[in-house]
């Protein structure tokens, strides 16, 4: 419908599924198609790995979905256990892996986000565990297109960043600084591994769907989200999506911009 996006975020899990621990290329293309979205964006997304079969995720997403515009960017390069850090422009051309954004409407432009990240372990205390366990990061990034829709143009961001307490907030601020000068309202969307409100708040941004994420049965928690600012609202109430793969739910919602005669909610 002219005057509305749907726009989604989705960690994948490299498409694997938890009920019978398997990538099955076709039930994730399936799973892209059912989401239905305009603007889509991607986490943990394999490139030319074993384990995915050595496919392409985000060629195979985009052609589920009927988007010719996509970026793939890798944050780390190689294969699990052997991973190495790729960001920004320098992008490996073997196996990798990262996030993607994809987009049936013209992309006019593409901008690489390289986030700060910890260069060292530091100590992490994981939901269930009674200590902290030294972790180290991968390295974090964003990728954001201006997307010309029918009403305009609207700046899209995919990212995921880290689960440390407090580098998270970081990047999610730098993120926001640094796309705050590309044009139209702004969705910022992914994996922010931070819970309910807090994204909004940190932010200043507005979110565009209130809904659990994470597990994948029964969630407790919002991890994923769709972040506004600038003149877009939500025309529908969004949803959180059990599409048989990843641990995460998809989340999706109806988005019209300033202007173009959808009523807000």
């Amino acid at each position: 419908m002219i005057g509305r996006v749907r726009v989604a975020t989705f960690n994948i899990l490299h498409g694997r599924s938890l009920s019978d621990d398997r990538v099955d290329l076709d039930r994730f293309a399936g799973a892209v198609a059912r989401l239905d979205a305009d603007v889509l964006a991607l986490q943990e997304v394999d490139r030319g790995q074993e384990r995915s079969f050595g496919a392409d995720l985000t060629t195979i997403a985009a052609e589920a979905m009927g988007a010719p515009h996509h970026r793939f960017v890798a944050t780390l390069s190689g294969e699990p256990g052997l991973w190495v850090a790729a960001s920004g422009d320098e992008q490996p051309d073997g196996a990798a892996y990262g996030i993607a954004l994809l987009s049936r409407w013209p992309v006019r432009e593409w901008r690489v986000l390289t986030l700060p990240a910890l260069s060292r372990r530091t100590p992490v205390v994981f939901p269930g565990r009674r200590w902290p366990v030294l972790v180290r990061d991968e390295p974090r990034s964003a990728v954001a297109a201006v997307v010309e829709t029918p009403d305009g143009p609207l700046t899209a961001v995919c990212t995921h960043l880290t689960f440390v307490p407090g580098w998270h907030v970081r990047q999610l601020l730098r993120l926001v600084a640094d796309t705050a000068r590309m044009p139209g309202p702004h969705l910022v969307m992914g994996d922010l591994n931070m819970a309910g409100a807090t994204p909004a708040r940190v932010s200043g941004l507005r979110p565009l769907v209130t809904a659990p994420t994470y597990p994948l049965v029964e969630p407790v928690r919002q991890l994923d989200h769709v972040l506004a600012g600038g003149p877009v609202h939500a025309v529908t109430p969004g949803e959180s999506l059990d599409l048989g793969l990843s641990d995460h739910r998809a989340l999706a919602v109806e988005v019209a911009l300033a202007g173009s005669g959808a009523t807000a909610l």
